[in-house]
């Protein structure tokens, strides 16, 4: 199966099925048999497209004679591979582009429309300098939605609440492969000896400035067979979920639980700074997902996780829970600080930006009741929208007597992009290399 053929059958599954892009491509990669030069191509396909779909929409709707609404979902799928190739592919001949999207459509039984196909992208080369994009002057929201393909609302959600710069700042740090970033894991191995490893196998281990075991990797190839991996030597996890922990700040014998803990890289990077030591309770709503927590634990030889399955949306049920010294309630939200990550997100007709934040607050406030005096309580989200995070923050203050805001000390390479209180922390992605991430830290009052 080549490169194009896997980027169009895993660009069609997430279309129609709304599955996550990275478990589709590496699931139809794994599956096919290409070297590492063709991989390397069929990922920048998908991701390319999946990243700039508006924008390659509005470019496709210039040229074809037929609305793009009536065009079957596999023929709009291969004119957007086409486009994606002619516009920003500089290295793929623009005739390459055009041949194999109707090599494409033959193979797939859409002979009928490879006509249509051939026609539409020919056009678009032979006017590719003079395709009409929206003006900055005209409508700012237009422009920035159709230059870097994201949703008017999500556009106008960000520019009402960090502005123009930032939000801009947000969209162009969206395009491209994210850094593979990880967590050492020092209770197997120190950083230099890791490092020594994989250097051996030319891959390049960077530090995080100011995070102790936060690191960079570069040239790794298929992670999960790497010999340091399955040894566990070390989990793939996002600086920003680290400095969440850390600003958790689990001790060696503490009670710790984390709320929605599946696939479980904050319970691992919890467990690690205790040294193995003391109590990790990891709850998820389903158990499929608390298998992935247990077999991560397991790989990484950590053994003081325990699993419960329990809805963390729902009054807290399992009356066996400790009360605990650190709790971390890491909540289900929007996701929109990992659309670099899961492109497919932003394209979602319901975000849950206007309900998550009842839910978030209910299981913050629910599961706060299982803290010790003078225990802290960290909340955080992986979305960048005040409604779910900073609000969220400050309700709970106010309706929580029994709390007060702990302040948060960040590693010096940390920079915030916005005011805010001294226990709440908005990481944006283009300033600090992370996810868009939240982070909110309490403290129970004694």
């Amino acid at each position: 199966m080549k490169a194009r053929t896997i980027a169009f059958k895993a660009l069609l599954r997430v279309e129609k099925d709304n599955s996550y892009s990275n478990i589709v491509i590496d699931s139809m990669i794994k599956k096919s048999s290409i070297d590492k030069k063709e991989t390397a191509f069929a990922t920048m396909l998908f991701y390319g497209v999946l990243e700039r779909k508006l924008t390659l929409d509005y470019i496709i709707s210039q040229f074809s004679k037929i609305p793009l609404k009536k065009l079957q979902t596999e023929i709009l799928i291969i004119l957007r591979l086409g486009v994606y190739q002619i516009m920003y592919a500089d290295k793929i001949p623009d005739s390459a582009a055009v041949n194999e999207s109707v090599n494409l459509a033959k193979k797939n039984k859409l002979i009928s429309a490879s006509g249509f196909i051939n026609g539409v992208l020919r056009s678009i080369i032979r006017e590719k300098n003079n395709i009409i994009f929206p003006k900055t002057d005209n409508n700012i929201i237009e422009y920035l939605s159709i230059k870097y393909s994201c949703p008017v609302n999500i556009i106008k959600l960000w520019l009402s609440a960090y502005g123009r710069n930032i939000t801009e700042s947000i969209l162009d740090f969206s395009f491209g492969r994210a850094d593979i970033s990880a967590r050492v894991n020092n209770t197997k191995i120190d950083i230099n000896s890791l490092k020594q490893l994989l250097d051996n196998k030319n891959i390049s281990l960077y530090e995080f400035d100011g995070l102790e075991n936060a690191v960079f990797l570069e040239n790794t190839g298929s992670i999960e067979d790497l010999d340091e991996y399955q040894n566990g030597y070390f989990h793939i996890q996002d600086i920003s979920s680290q400095i969440c922990c850390n600003i958790l700040n689990p001790q060696p014998y503490e009670t710790v639980i984390d709320v929605c803990a599946a696939p479980g890289g904050k319970s691992f990077t919890i467990a690690e700074l205790m040294n193995n030591k003391g109590k990790v309770i990891s709850m998820d709503l389903y158990r499929s997902r608390l298998n992935l927590v247990e077999s991560g634990a397991k790989r990484l030889g950590l053994d003081i996780i325990k699993t419960i399955c329990n809805d963390a949306a729902k009054d807290i049920v399992n009356g066996d829970l400790p009360l605990c010294d650190k709790l971390l309630c890491d909540v289900p939200c929007s996701g929109l600080g990992i659309i670099r990550r899961k492109a497919e997100l932003k394209y979602k007709n319901d975000l849950g930006t206007d309900t998550l934040p009842d839910i978030q607050y209910k299981i913050l406030s629910n599961y706060s009741k299982l803290l010790k005096k003078d225990g802290i309580l960290v909340y955080s989200t992986c979305t960048l929208n005040p409604k779910e995070n900073n609000m969220v923050a400050d309700r709970f203050l106010s309706e929580n007597k029994d709390f007060s805001p702990f302040t948060i000390k960040l590693p010096k390479s940390i920079i915030r992009g916005i005011d805010e209180p001294c226990n709440q922390l908005t990481l944006f992605p283009h300033l600090n290399r992370t996810d868009g991430f939240f982070v909110s830290a309490f403290i129970k009052n004694s």
